[in-house]
C-alpha cells in the first residue's frame, strides 16, 4: 500500500488546475459515493486529481487506478479497509471498470465504510443500473463529455468566454468582443479541438489509440463479446465512417457484417454509449419511438477529420458539430421540416448561402449558418452552439 500512496502523491503533485472542465463545478463533491463516466480522453482522470490537490488533505486520500499490478492479488475491499484503518476518507479509484465485481466491491464498501467517500470514474459504456449489485440508489452518477468550443477556447488560447444559455443564443445576446474573428479558431476546434489532450504531441495517433482501446478493449469487455465478434465493430466503425450521416438499415449492415440483425442495434448503442457515435432519434414519444434510429453520426467532428480518409464532407461536419455540443444539455430529435428539433424548435444546417425554404412551414424553426460571424432574425451562427457548456 506504500506504493500506492506514493504514487498517489506523485500524480497529484504533477496535475495542473489552471483549467477545469465544465464539469468540476457541477459534481456535489460532499456525496458519499460518486461515478463519473464519459468516453477515453476526456478528461476525467485530470478532474478528480484538480479536485483532490485544491481540496483535500493528502494524508487521508488515496487515488488508484483499477488497472494497478497491485490489484491482480490483492481486492478492491481490502485496501479500502485497510485504507480506513489508516484514517483514510477519501478513496478516488479510476479506471474502475477494469475490476472484476466492481459494482459489488462499491457497494460493500458503501455499507461497510459510512466515514468514507468514494468517487471513482469508468467508461461510459457502464451502465450502473446494471450491475450485479444496486448501485443505482446509492451512486450519485454524472456523464462527461469532451470539450465544448468555448472550453477549448479556454485551454489552447487562454480566451475565457462565458456560458451561454440557448435562450441566449437564439436572442442573439451572445457578446464576445475580445474574439473579433472566431471562425480561423473554429475551424481548429473542429479538426482538433474536443479532446483535451490535443494540446499534446502525436494527437492523431493517439486519438487512433483511443478509438482502438474503445472498440477492441472497453465495449467488448463489458458486453462480454470474444474477440472475433469485437473485430464487428471496427467493421461497423468503417461502415460509420464511410455512410454519414446515414439512416442505418438494419438488414443491410448485418449482411455485410455477416452477423444477427438484432445484433446491429446493439452494438450501435454500446458504440454511441462509448462515445463513438451519435444517433438522433425522432420525437415520437413513447414505447413505439425508443429504439426509432432516424440516422447515425459520428459522435464528434475530430472523429470525422481523424477517419476519414478524404477530407469530411463539411455539411456532415456542420451537423455533427451541431448535434454534439448541444445535446450535452437538451434531448435532440430529427426534425420532418428541417435537420433537428431541440426544445419544440426546428433547426435547419447549412452553409452562409443557405435560405430558409425548408423552414417556412415550421412553427418556431432558425437557420444555423456556418462561416458567418454575427446573426439575424431567425439566423444563427453555428459556432455560438459552443458557448453552451
Amino acid at each position: 500500500m506504500k506504493t500506492l500512496f506514493e504514487y498517489s502523491a506523485q500524480l497529484i503533485s504533477e496535475v495542473k488546475t489552471d483549467f477545469v472542465r465544465y464539469m468540476y463545478p457541477r459534481i456535489h463533491w460532499q456525496n458519499r459515493l460518486i461515478g463519473i463516466t464519459g468516453p477515453r480522453g476526456v478528461g476525467k482522470t485530470t478532474l478528480v486529481m484538480q479536485y483532490i490537490k485544491k481540496n483535500l488533505p493528502l494524508n487521508q486520500t488515496l487515488y488508484v487506478t483499477a488497472e494497478d499490478f497491485y490489484f491482480a492479488r490483492n481486492r478492491l475491499l481490502d485496501l479500502a479497509g485497510d485504507f480506513v484503518k489508516m484514517g483514510g476518507k477519501y478513496l478516488f479509484i479510476d479506471e474502475i471498470h477494469k475490476y472484476p465485481d466492481w459494482s459489488k466491491e462499491l457497494k460493500l464498501m458503501y455499507d461497510y465504510h459510512p466515514e468514507m467517500n468514494v468517487v471513482f470514474t469508468g467508461s461510459s459504456v457502464l451502465d450502473i443500473k446494471k450491475g450485479s449489485s444496486d448501485l443505482s440508489r446509492r451512486a450519485v452518477m454524472y456523464s462527461m463529455q469532451g470539450l465544448s468550443f468555448r472550453e477549448y477556447l479556454a485551454l489552447f488560447h487562454r480566451i475565457e468566454v462565458p456560458e451561454f444559455t440557448l435562450r441566449d443564443i437564439l436572442d442573439h445576446r451572445v457578446d464576445v468582443p475580445h474574439i473579433p474573428h472566431p471562425l480561423p479558431l473554429f475551424a481548429d476546434y473542429l479538426e482538433k479541438g474536443y479532446y483535451p489532450f490535443a494540446a499534446e504531441d502525436d494527437f492523431t495517433r493517439k486519438l487512433q489509440q483511443v478509438i482502438n482501446q474503445t472498440l477492441e478493449t472497453d465495449i467488448p469487455t463489458y458486453a462480454g463479446m470474444n474477440v472475433a465478434t469485437g473485430r464487428k465493430l471496427r467493421q461497423l466503425m468503417a461502415i460509420v465512417v464511410a455512410s454519414v450521416p446515414f439512416k442505418p438499415n438494419m438488414k443491410k449492415i448485418a449482411e455485410m457484417l455477416n452477423v444477427s440483425r438484432n445484433n446491429i442495434a446493439d452494438y450501435l448503442l454500446y458504440m454511441e454509449e462509448a462515445g463513438m457515435v451519435a444517433q438522433l432519434r425522432s420525437n415520437t414519444g413513447g414505447v413505439r419511438g425508443l429504439g426509432k434510429i432516424d440516422k447515425v453520426y459520428l459522435d464528434n467532428t475530430n472523429l470525422a477529420y481523424n477517419l476519414a480518409e478524404e477530407k469530411p464532407d463539411k455539411g456532415n461536419i456542420r451537423e455533427t458539430f451541431f448535434l454534439n455540443q448541444v445535446s450535452v444539455k437538451y434531448e435532440v430529435f430529427s426534425s420532418a421540416p428541417a435537420d433537428f428539433q431541440v426544445d419544440h424548435r426546428d433547426f435547419e444546417i447549412g452553409g452562409k448561402n443557405k435560405n430558409s425554404k425548408q423552414i417556412l412551414n415550421a412553427g418556431n424553426g432558425f437557420i444555423v449558418k456556418d462561416d458567418i460571424e454575427k446573426g439575424f432574425l431567425n439566423v444563427i451562427p453555428l459556432w455560438h452552439f459552443g458557448l453552451m457548456y
